[in-house]
């Protein structure tokens, strides 16, 4: 399986940037049979499951639960997670709470474990305490995981967004 990883607070033009980008590289895990695999949510995960979808590549939609039951999501990921269910061909429950920074960390601890390869759409900048992209990228390379680091040009991130979970 492939996963992707990334800044929440990526500017709209980076995410339609990262559509066509990711479609040529999802394209050729397609053709080798992989699936992509993605925690449901707004923003990245939503430009990944599109990107997938163009690609051919078969799409695992990940949700949370809580106590076995489907999680209430924070309402601007509500839609987009319809949509991912919507282009995925498997759905995988998975119990985290989503709106708790370290239980959406330890979720995608465990989702990048199943995986051979990560696409990590990065700026390259440290952990702060909030974005957790490098760390992910440090645990999937630590882990033997194949990442590869993803900037398009005139990628930009967006403040103001506040907390969002990676």
């Amino acid at each position: 399986m492939i996963a992707v990883v990334g800044h929440a607070d990526l500017a709209p033009w980076t995410l339609a940037l990262l559509e066509e980008e990711l479609g040529a590289r999802l394209a050729r895990c397609a053709e080798a049979g992989r699936m992509g695999l993605v925690r449901v949510g707004q923003g990245l995960p939503l430009a990944f499951g599109r990107a997938a979808q163009q690609a051919g590549l078969a799409l695992v939609a990940v949700v949370p639960t809580l106590n076995r039951v489907p999680a209430l999501l924070r309402e601007r990921d509500r839609r987009a997670a319809g949509e991912l269910l919507l282009l995925s061909r498997q759905v995988r429950l998975v119990e985290y709470d989503p709106a708790d920074r370290d239980a959406c960390v330890r979720a995608d601890e465990r989702l990048l474990r199943a995986c051979a390869r990560v696409v990590a759409i990065w700026d390259g900048t440290a952990f702060n305490g909030q974005d957790t992209t490098a760390h992910l990228v440090a645990y999937a390379r630590s882990h033997g995981i194949d990442v590869e680091v993803l900037w398009p040009n005139g990628a930009e991130r967006v403040s103001g967004f506040g907390e969002v979970p990676s």
